[in-house]
Parts: C-alpha cells; sequence; structure tokens
C-alpha cells in the first residue's frame, strides 16, 4: 500500500529549490551527456515537474527541435511553463498527462528522459511500452531513479530514523525500482545495458545541498503517519540541521540508457 507524494503549490516550489542545488545540477548534466541530444531532434520529458530539464534540452536541440513535457502536478506544470516561456524560446510544449497516455504520435519522438518518475508509477511496464510506441526505431530513454535501500543518513536518533523513513518509503510506488528495471526494459523491447550509478553525498551541513533540501520533504511528508507527530518531525528535522561537520547523506541513483529495438 502506498500513499504517494502529492505536488501542490509550496511542495512544487520545494522541490523546484532542490532541483537547484548542485548535486541534482550536476546530475541532470550527467543526464543531458548521456543522451547526446542532437540539433532538430524531438524529445519528450516524461514527469518533467518544474521544467529545468526542459529548458536545457531545449538548448541542445534548438530551434528545429522540439521538447515536449507531461506532468501530472498542475503546480509543477504552471513553474514549468513561465520557465519555458523565459528559456525555451518557444519550443516546449507542456502538457497535463500521464506516463502510460503520451501525447505523442507512433513513431514520433527521437528520445525520452524520466527523471524520478518511473517509481512513482504502478505499471512500469505500461509506461515503458508507452514510451516504446512513441520513439523512432533505434530511439534512445534515459531512466533515472532511485533505490532507496541505498540510503545512509547519519542522526543522533536511529529509532526515530527508522521510523521516519520507514514511512517515507511510503510516497512511492516502488522505492526499490532500479534492481528490477533492467529486465523490465529488456521485456518492453529496448536493449539496455548496466546502468551507471549517480551518488548524492553530502558530507558536512550545508544548506544548499540536495539532503538539506530533503530533509524539510520528508518532515512535512510523515506528520500524522504512523503516528508521528510535528514536533517529532520537527526534532527529527533540527537532529540533523545541528550535526554540523557530523553531517553524512549518502545515496543512490541509477541511470539506465536504452535504445527502440
Amino acid at each position: 500500500m502506498t500513499d504517494m507524494l502529492t505536488f501542490g503549490t509550496e511542495e512544487a516550489r520545494r522541490i523546484e529549490r532542490t532541483y537547484r542545488t548542485p548535486d541534482v545540477i550536476r546530475q541532470r548534466r550527467i543526464v543531458l551527456d548521456t543522451l547526446a541530444l542532437q540539433p532538430g531532434e524531438k524529445v519528450v520529458d516524461i514527469g518533467c515537474g518544474p521544467g529545468l530539464l526542459a529548458a536545457e534540452m531545449a538548448a541542445e536541440v534548438g530551434t528545429q527541435g522540439h521538447v515536449i513535457g507531461i506532468d501530472v502536478s498542475d503546480s509543477m506544470l504552471t513553474l514549468a511553463r513561465s520557465r519555458a516561456d523565459v528559456e525555451s524560446g518557444g519550443i516546449v510544449d507542456l502538457h497535463r498527462a500521464t506516463a502510460d497516455q503520451l501525447p505523442c504520435a507512433d513513431n514520433s519522438i527521437d528520445a525520452a528522459v524520466s527523471t524520478q518518475v518511473l517509481e512513482y508509477v504502478e505499471d512500469v511496464a505500461g509506461a515503458l511500452a508507452e514510451v516504446h510506441r512513441v520513439l523512432v526505431p533505434g530511439g534512445r530513454l534515459a531512466v533515472l531513479d532511485t533505490d532507496w535501500d541505498s540510503l545512509v543518513w547519519h542522526c543522533t536518533d536511529r529509532p526515530r530514523m527508522a521510523r521516519i523513513l520507514a514511512e517515507w518509503d511510503r510516497h512511492l510506488a516502488d522505492p526499490y525500482l532500479p534492481r528490477t528495471l533492467l529486465r523490465t526494459l529488456r521485456q518492453a523491447g529496448f536493449d539496455a545495458g548496466p546502468p551507471r550509478v549517480i551518488p548524492l553525498l553530502n558530507v558536512g551541513y550545508q544548506s544548499n545541498t540536495f539532503s538539506a533540501c530533503l530533509i524539510d520533504t520528508v518532515a512535512s511528508y510523515v506528520v500524522g503517519r504512523d503516528g508521528l507527530t510535528a514536533n517529532e518531525a520537527a526534532a527529527w528535522s533540527h537532529d540533523l540541521a545541528t550535526l554540523g561537520e557530523d553531517y553524512f547523506f549518502s545515496l543512490n541513483r541509477y541511470l539506465f540508457i536504452a535504445t527502440k529495438r
């Protein structure tokens, strides 16, 4: 049973701040370099969020290219549209849509990207079948997701941390998706090799890091779940933020590159 994280206006802006941290900026650069977009290509961003990746892809495909961004959150799309109007030169189209119903014709897309999205999807095989439908033969797909079992997060109260992280796992359909994704990609008609590991490592507390931003998201989500109170969530947040040089966070993300047969 899952209780998905939803993205209202406050949550969307919190995620946008996270996406602007050096950790996630580096992650986007790796995804873009690996996808190797070419001028004039047509690309779809599945779960575009606040639109930073879509805007950067628009710069790579140029004015002869086309970027389609989809998301299920109206708040995310509002942020993405404001960014697209300013940064994309009009070549980014944004739609409210799900991963299993892409607003694209058959065999019409050169490349697709899904970052931190499929772990929220109940029917991953169905979503990959939809990506396979819209890609041209030989089209590329980049998928990046987290295995939350790889999380190492230092604290002074381990039982409290365990309770909070157990509830946090419930915000996803599959918090351990990467370990089964290679087989699912191949079964969906893609050629894919082993993924690249992208670690997120924060040592010493700094506010402008992925994990520091994540603290607020986790604390907000867990209140009221498994009896966790606002005071407990605040105490957990304070504990982490005051560890100073002893602060330690490590999490693995996995980047898969696949091609349509």
